[in-house]
């Protein structure tokens, strides 16, 4: 099988970009079980997007019995050599036996054409997840994907389906999914302990300070591929300060706060409530509020999802408690409720559920005392190793369309958000009126945004557009432009098909 550049594949893009698979190569598609079974040998991993959280997942990896981090795959050169370095001086004392050679890749499409790849882990900005999950599994690759597994919803439908023709096992790196101690938890109020479920409140108050703001763009570095950083989004200069993580706060490849680190609280409010679709309707109430910056991404909002019987209620704070904190203390005073101020609590008629990590739960009354405490969790990447080498994908704890579903909660609060227009805060009070969760939530955002030195009458909120949405279709009704954001204009050669 020969190597699938990058060459090859630009040159054959324009011809062949209908194609399911890699254009531009000789490679065919196969599914997963097509691959000569070895339930006992060595799994081999290539590890995807290794600056940060990356790095987790080549220990994570490397540390398992059995398998092998033999490929790195980073668009900075830099970076790159870093980490084949260390983890080439690693390898023993962290798995103690001498593993495979380590190669280093600037094109994922260069690792997957190696036949002896069993998994790629992608830990990429989020608008490369979806094409480059889908091109592993196209490839006969198993897939640890970080969250949100998609940057759209679009996007997370077609990586369910990938998933699904190949016989590629995918897990979702929301590994709260692996925690006994939130799984018995849930179950615990599902089985009606503290009577009927009222709603799920996520929330994600953590500290953002602003990213800067540039007056002309910047120069790429010459270490960086900035063709395959960029993607499927449009090839455009860097408008922002630093390259890299504040990707995070634009709009054209992150999901801001909600998609980053609120996936993790969304998913498990999701996960208490026992639903298996998206929402029926939602609506958001926010804005990028205390700094003028160049992320388009809000660092407060509120928002409701409904389901039936009950709703999802998220908030997202990026300002710290105050303006003395802003001065003294920035990441450390941070507003907190029952959970925490990064968290879940489940309201219930008599009690109410707090899930504060991604270990442990705690029941309490409705008096606040405690019924009942579970912890404990186990290993997502072993979790994952344990599915492959049995081909079960029934035993992953987190599969793709748990993460599509999660994720797509996320972009359908943004899609409302996106749709919305700036307002007073009294025509806000007057649009939710009678909303009693939604109401009282955007008087704490106020009163928040209040001690930080935030007047909403000279910052007005933007004030989302309410959609309603068909779960079975994943289609939202009535609203041409709300479906228009549930995917984005792809940049050849990097196209989510619409068949898979």
């Amino acid at each position: 099988m020969p190597p699938l550049t990058r060459r090859a594949f630009t040159r054959a893009a324009t011809a062949a970009a209908a194609l399911p698979f890699f254009p531009g190569c000789n490679l065919t598609s196969r599914t997963r079980a097509s691959r000569s079974p070895n339930p006992n040998g060595v799994l081999r991993v290539a590890v995807a997007g290794i600056r940060s959280r990356g790095g987790s997942h080549i220990s994570g990896f490397q540390a398992l019995p059995g398998v092998d981090v033999v490929a790195l795959v980073d668009v900075d050169s830099k970076v790159l050599a870093r980490q084949k370095a260390e983890l080439e001086k690693n390898k023993v004392s962290k798995n103690g036996w001498e593993g495979g050679d380590v190669q280093g890749y600037a094109d994922l499409r260069d690792a997957l054409a190696r036949e002896d790849i069993d998994v790629v882990s992608l830990a990429t900005p989020n608008h490369l997840h979806a094409i480059q999950t889908i091109w592993s599994c196209q490839a006969g690759k198993d897939v640890y994907v970080e969250k949100p597994v998609c940057h759209n919803i679009f996007e997370g439908r077609q990586m369910v389906r990938a998933a699904e023709k190949y016989g590629c096992l995918v897990q979702t790196g929301t590994q709260s999914r692996s925690s006994s101690g939130i799984r018995d938890g849930i179950a615990f109020v599902q089985g009606g302990g503290l009577g009927k479920i009222r709603y799920a409140h996520g929330t994600c108050f953590k500290p953002r300070k602003s990213i800067g703001k540039l007056s002309e763009p910047q120069t790429v570095p010459e270490h960086v591929d900035w063709d395959l950083y960029t993607g499927p989004a449009p090839l455009g200069p860097l408008s922002r300060r630093q390259l890299h993580y504040d990707w995070h706060w634009q709009f054209q490849t992150g999901n801001g706060d909600l998609g980053n680190q609120g996936i993790h609280q969304m998913d498990m409010c999701r996960w208490a409530l026992g639903v298996e679709e998206l929402a029926s309707s939602v609506r958001s109430i926010g804005g990028r509020f205390g700094y003028d910056d160049d992320g388009d991404t809000p660092n407060s909002m509120v928002t409701l999802l409904d389901y039936d019987p009950a709703p999802i209620l998220f908030e997202v704070r990026g300002l710290p408690r105050d303006l003395e904190a802003q001065g003294k203390n920035w990441g450390g005073s941070m507003d907190r409720i029952p959970s925490g101020s990064v968290g879940v609590t489940v309201m219930c008629e008599n009690g109410y559920l707090v899930i504060p990590n991604y270990n442990e739960s705690t029941a309490f009354d409705s008096d606040g005392k405690q019924v009942d405490k579970w912890k404990g969790s186990s290993n997502h990447f072993a979790n994952l190793v344990e599915a492959i080498r049995k081909r079960d994908a029934s035993l992953l704890a987190a599969p793709i369309l748990q993460g599509h579903l999660s994720s797509s909660l996320c972009h359908m609060a943004n899609i409302s958000y996106a749709l919305g227009e700036s307002q007073s805060p009294e025509h806000v009070r007057e649009a939710i009126a009678g909303e009693e969760i939604i109401s009282s939530s955007f008087e704490r955002l106020a009163t928040h945004l209040d001690k930080n030195g935030v007047d909403l009458a000279q910052h007005p909120p933007v004030l989302g557009a309410a959609l309603d949405l068909d779960p079975s279709s994943e289609r939202f009704l009535n609203s041409d432009a709300a479906n228009r954001l549930r995917t984005r204009d792809y940049r050849a050669p990097f196209i989510v098909p619409e068949k898979i």
